[in-house]
């Protein structure tokens, strides 16, 4: 909503840089989208090897 209410206000300043914000934000979102989920994959690849390095001191714990 906040969103909205900021690009609105853009709109009411100067509309052609909100029409232009509108048109580009879809492409901008694609191009990005690869480095969202390559850091996606590196996130949970580092997360398993923790899990995997930690997981011999959590089953000493649990006893």
């Amino acid at each position: 909503m906040v969103g909205f209410l900021l690009w609105f206000i853009l709109l009411v300043l100067c509309w052609p840089i909100a029409i232009l914000a509108i048109v580009l934000y879809p492409i901008i979102w694609l191009l990005v989208l690869p480095f969202r989920l390559l850091g996606f994959a590196i996130d949970l690849s580092f997360t398993f090897i923790r899990n995997l390095l930690l997981f011999p001191f959590t089953m000493l714990s649990r006893r």
